[in-house]
């Protein structure tokens, strides 16, 4: 199995996050870049705020090296007008997918107005520009009941306002990697979670994202039925190492 072409190459900490410069945080993003470009990863994931340098890097080495961002990072809590700002400004940079995490929080306060305004909006903005949305909706931070309620809505909200062809371009997501989880529970894909966003995408594909730490994991998951997965590891991951990760 090529597991790189379902890899999306990831690394997302601020500067302030990992101790290091801005000079410094772009050129890891330019070796993430190189990378996948050397190693047929199908995309890198990374800040908002590197994406048009990232952009041109991959461009300059005529490679087809998907640039992904995300969007509201990373508590989901962004007005919908912020991320729409964040989500056009990244377009511009040159991003080719949008990486957006859905408001779980107004989800679970039951505001489901606002989660459903944020999510076809956005999305439709995305669509408009040809690029592909992903809704990151933060499996550790729900239970399983909602894990399925919430990735039900999502795909009922995507057939009733985009059309057939749009849906393989609407992901599910699970994870973001950031939340923080009690008694050293995961915070990212989980087999029994991926399992449950399955049954309930519909006819969106979904995105494994934190927690694939083996070659095996990895297969296992392509095998269920994702159609990418997000990795700080991707190198390892194809060259049969484990990780260590902890996304």
């Amino acid at each position: 199995m090529n597991i790189a072409q379902y890899l999306d190459s990831t690394y997302l900490k601020t500067p302030e996050q990992s101790g290091i410069s801005h000079e410094e945080t772009l050129q890891k993003d330019k070796e993430l870049a190189q990378e996948a470009i050397d190693n047929g990863i199908f995309a890198v994931m990374i800040r908002p705020d590197y994406v048009s340098e990232i952009k041109k890097y991959i461009q300059e080495r005529n490679s087809n090296v998907v640039v992904g961002t995300v969007i509201g990072f990373h508590e989901g809590t962004y007005s919908i007008e912020e991320k729409l700002a964040e989500a056009l400004k990244a377009i511009e940079d040159g991003a080719d997918e949008l990486d957006f995490v859905i408001n779980y929080t107004a989800y679970l306060q039951g505001n489901l107005e606002l989660v459903k305004e944020e999510f076809v909006k956005c999305t439709q903005l995305s669509l408009e520009h040809h690029k592909i949305a992903k809704w990151i909706i933060e499996i550790a931070a729900l239970t399983d009941v909602q894990i399925a309620d919430l990735t039900k809505k999502i795909s009922t909200w995507a057939e009733e306002n985009f059309s057939e062809n749009e849906l393989s371009k609407i992901f599910v997501k699970s994870s973001t990697g950031f939340y923080q989880t009690a008694e050293g529970k995961p915070n990212g894909a989980t087999f029994e979670g991926i399992t449950i966003m399955l049954s309930n995408a519909g006819k969106l594909p979904v995105k494994a994202a934190g927690g694939v730490r083996t070659p095996e994991d990895a297969e296992k998951m392509i095998k269920m039925g994702v159609k990418r997965i997000g990795t700080s590891s991707a190198l390892g991951l194809i060259k049969s190492e484990s990780s260590s990760e902890g996304y």
